[in-house]
């Protein structure tokens, strides 16, 4: 692994960073679990859209660039440098779009990713269940084949974006008889056909970034299976490659909060205080080395190596990391830390969205038993 940069990527870098500059809000923008914000960074997506930044690993003729994954690094370190608004398609752009484009037929891909790399479809994350969350393997929603109609009923919960979102991606059993990861199918529904219904879940902060969505006997074509029928765990698995490993966490987005940490550290904390500089110092570099780690990860993927089970190392240090690094804030920031608005705001609710990372995305219970059973191979419990 080379970390020199090229002269292309040195002038990919400059345009990224001169057309950022230009480009993003002097504001911040509100919360997109809010309708407003909602709005406002769909607006922003096209924006990003009509620059050809919204995918910049994407082929050209699905709304991206053609760039490669190191490049797509660079951008995302240039998008958290200059402060830029948050991906409210990520669901579409960074997790279901390079699916479609590894197991999609040319239809799909012609069909969906245009539109997902301009926001015109935003799209929401329909896998967990009341009894189905991290074990997917356990879904009870149900596909049945009518025709060349899907039939779907049952009900998904803690759907990200869905409360505002256009369309779902999830996985539906479509064999009854099936146990388990088989008999599974990879669908993709509007959600504002007929039997649908969203209700939204109202977090601690008022806001609604998940919703409950129910099926009833809601019809689907055929057409809008992802991947083999009866093939959908594989499907998702694909899915949670790119969630747990480069596509949905970029390094840039810890490196830039390890810079604030230690700015922070700088202005507010007690210098004689040498653990916390230790502290603070360590988790820096926790970030430094995920960065490092992503570009050797990135660097065997161009060279064809797949991202497989060990992603679930990465999902597991990066949400942990993500925790530990916000906790520090607060311990610096002291009683201010209690203030949900003021100076900063901007800490407390990083924290508070940080204890989320090590439950979606599959728990780290279930990361370190998937570590376990498919990186170290070691022997099941009886």
């Amino acid at each position: 692994m080379d970390l020199t940069a090229t002269p292309e990527q040195e002038t990919f870098r400059a345009e990224a960073r001169n057309w950022l500059e230009a480009n993003v809000p002097a504001e911040p923008l509100p919360s997109f679990d809010t309708a407003e914000g909602f709005a406002l960074h769909r607006d922003w997506e096209r924006r990003l859209s009509d620059g050809r930044w919204s995918a910049v690993s994407w082929p050209e003729e699905y709304g991206g660039r053609g760039a490669d994954y190191l490049s797509w690094l660079i951008f995302e370190e240039e998008y958290f440098r200059a402060g830029a608004p948050g991906r409210v398609n990520q669901n579409g752009i960074f997790l279901l779009g390079p699916t479609i484009m590894e197991v999609g037929t040319a239809e799909q891909k012609a069909r969906f990713l245009p539109t997902m790399a301009s926001s015109e479809i935003v799209w929401a994350q329909a896998w967990s269940e009341p009894d189905a969350g991290s074990d997917m393997a356990s879904i009870r929603s149900t596909a049945t084949r009518d025709g060349d109609h899907w039939v779907l009923d049952g009900q998904k919960i803690w759907a990200s974006r869905a409360v505002w979102a256009d369309w779902c991606f999830g996985i539906f059993r479509s064999d009854p008889d099936s146990e388990r990861h088989r008999g599974l199918t990879f669908i993709l529904c509007p959600l504002d056909a007929p039997g649908v219904t969203v209700r939204p879940i109202r977090q601690l902060d008022g806001d609604t970034g998940f919703a409950e969505i129910f099926f009833d006997g809601v019809r689907v074509p055929v057409e809008n299976t992802l991947g083999d029928e009866g093939r959908g765990w594989y499907v998702a698995m694909a899915t949670a490659g790119f969630e747990r490993g480069v596509s949905l966490r970029s390094p840039a987005r810890f490196t830039e909060a390890a810079a604030r940490l230690i700015e922070l550290w700088r202005t507010h904390a007690d210098p004689a205080d040498l653990a916390l500089a230790d502290a603070v110092t360590d988790v820096w570099m926790q970030a430094e080395g995920y960065r490092l780690h992503t570009y050797q990860t990135v660097t065997a993927m161009l060279d064809g190596t797949p991202i497989g089970s060990e992603s679930s190392l990465n999902k597991i240090f990066w949400s942990e990391m993500d925790v530990r690094l916000h906790e520090l804030a607060l311990d610096i920031l002291g009683p201010e830390a209690e203030r949900m608005h003021g100076p900063h705001e901007r800490w407390v609710d990083g924290f508070l969205f940080s204890l989320s990372g090590p439950i979606y995305a599959g728990t780290n219970e279930v990361q370190r038993n998937i570590i376990a059973d498919r990186v170290l191979a070691l022997p099941k419990g009886v």
